[in-house]
């Protein structure tokens, strides 16, 4: 057997990442990395690293800041009275922070509402 033959076919590696200067500093770590080898532009890649920038919300929906905060505390399973003492807030207002959420997200329920939220990437779970 050849030398080629026995070594461990290189494993290639592309990545997806919002923020340049995070982009840089993996690449040239795994640049290092024995057996990997970074992706050129527009190679197929084995495996990608995805890193967006967690901020960024899809265009088509837009949710104010308290939106966002009732989605995560009813990702963490926050019900709308914990919701309202967490956030300082009346419970009448979580119902219509929920519903409005509802709305934005074309969703049928909380579990749903969250569910479209994460695939969406307006939130990580």
């Amino acid at each position: 057997m050849s030398e080629d033959e026995t070594k461990t076919p290189e494993i290639v590696l592309s990545l997806e990442i919002d923020d340049p200067a995070l982009a840089d500093r993996l690449a040239t770590l795994l640049g290092n990395v024995a057996g990997l080898r970074l992706a050129a532009p527009g190679e197929q890649a084995a495996a990608t690293v995805v890193a967006r920038d967690a901020r960024t919300m899809p265009d088509d929906i837009a949710l104010t800041q308290r939106e966002l905060d009732v989605l995560a505390l009813m990702a963490e399973g926050g019900s709308n009275k914990m919701i309202a003492r967490q956030l300082g807030i009346s419970v009448h207002t979580v119902k219509f922070h929920v519903g409005s959420l509802l709305d934005k997200l074309d969703a049928t329920g909380r579990t749903d509402a969250v569910a479209h939220a994460a695939r969406r990437g307006v939130i990580e779970l």
